[in-house]
């Protein structure tokens, strides 16, 4: 996946990590930023989401689509398509560029709205990326758990750096006797829950 990635996606990618440095020196106000994850855990997502049973890929928190891109390019291996969410209209509108200048319309369908409104439909779940306001994660956790196929995979990410704020949630992942979890230290932390 990563030696052969098609350059339209190689340069948006280019594009959103310049504005994401940008942002976090500039002084944009936090809800304004991108947010968006680091390289390493985009090729991490990848990485897993490649490796993911067969079934529903989705992502909860879309921002510019950089994510969305990394876990696309799985898609694109496997011959499907990722649902991401996303509720924030700038973000929204910045994702659809992003998806039209990246050429990845046909594996990508953004969702526009509160994820928390469709995922109890979401009954097929292969692979879930977590990275929204954090706190929506326990409740987003407690729709797609339920909702994971056998050997499907929840990421949640910022599992390091707002460890505190997450930790009911972490713990009652490390803890659910129906999955195994633990937490990864890539990128801002990233805690990974396999449906057992």
């Amino acid at each position: 996946m990563f030696h052969n990635i098609p350059k339209p996606i190689q340069s948006r990618m280019k594009f959103l990590e310049k504005r994401d440095a940008e942002d976090r020196l500039d002084g944009t106000p936090r809800m304004q930023r991108l947010r968006q994850i680091p390289p390493e855990t985009g090729r991490f997502l990848s990485i897993m989401a490649a490796s993911a049973p067969n079934g529903d890929l989705i992502e909860i928190g879309t921002s510019a689509g950089y994510s969305t891109m990394w876990i696309a390019l799985a898609c694109i291996e496997k011959g499907t398509r990722i649902r991401t969410y996303e509720i924030l209209k700038e973000k929204i509108l910045l994702a659809k560029e992003t998806f039209s200048e990246s050429k990845l319309n046909k594996f990508v369908d953004l969702i526009e709205g509160d994820a928390r409104d469709y995922l109890k439909e979401e009954k097929n779940i292969a692979f879930c990326f977590l990275d929204t306001e954090k706190e929506i994660y326990e409740d987003c956790y407690d729709l797609i758990v339920p909702n994971l196929v056998k050997g499907g995979i929840l990421i949640a990410d910022n599992a390091i750096n707002h460890y505190e704020s997450l930790k009911p949630m972490i713990d009652k992942a490390l803890s659910n006797k129906r999955l195994d979890a633990l937490i990864v230290p890539i990128g801002k932390g990233e805690l990974i829950c396999r449906k057992i």
